[in-house]
């Protein structure tokens, strides 16, 4: 099967379980920035529940931008919070440990543009499940696909279609119950090296 997604910041557990189950993968890299997707956020699972992290953007004035353009806020010191949270919420988790010397160097070493940083986030995602960092990158912008499976509606948050995903133990299940479809890093802290075994379990819903 070949996918097309957008690749966004930590993404989805829906979005890995299609990368995971694909034979080829391409992203979307022609496509027009929007507000309020995964491009730039992601969420994991704080002591108080679902948490949303956010990447601030420099906004221009266009009203159209590509993707590929866009500008980090690093005046904010935005990588030094998301951080500090994916410790507070995972450094109880049992994989903590075992891969945090992975994803520390994410937020210690400065981007530019939001688009290398999730697709470095991309890289450091792949190695930790142990798959090869293989992909293509779309040549040009096409609304719709026929020679692929278009996946990249996972990108919009106020769209995000349910999907039958099993439970597995987070930290904070005891307090707020289990929830599905997280960030991948949820998946990879608490479940380790049965990660992938999780995603290829399953099929995607749109």
């Amino acid at each position: 099967m070949n996918v097309l997604l957008h690749p966004t910041y930590c993404p989805s557990i829906a979005s890995f379980v299609a990368i995971a189950n694909a034979k080829v993968v391409t992203y979307e890299g022609c496509d027009n920035y929007q507000k309020q997707t995964y491009r730039n956020r992601t969420y994991i699972y704080g002591a108080n529940g679902k948490l949303l992290l956010n990447i601030p953007v420099v906004h221009s004035q266009k009203n159209r931008q590509l993707y590929k353009d866009i500008i980090i806020a690093n005046e904010t010191n935005w990588q030094d919070l998301h951080w500090k949270s994916i410790q507070s919420a995972y450094s109880g988790s049992p994989f903590f440990e075992f891969y945090e010397d992975d994803f520390r160097p994410l937020f210690k070493t400065p981007f530019t543009h939001l688009f290398d940083f999730n697709i470095k986030c991309l890289e450091v995602i792949y190695d930790c499940l142990e798959l090869p960092f293989k992909f293509k990158m779309s040549e040009g912008f096409e609304k719709t696909k026929k020679d692929q499976t278009d996946y990249r509606i996972l990108v919009n948050s106020k769209k995000e279609q349910p999907q039958n995903l099993k439970k597995y133990v987070q930290v904070f299940d005891d307090k707020h119950g289990f929830i599905p479809n997280l960030s991948i890093i949820d998946l990879i802290f608490n479940e380790g090296p049965n990660a992938l075994m999780y995603l290829e379990a399953h099929q995607l819903k749109l």
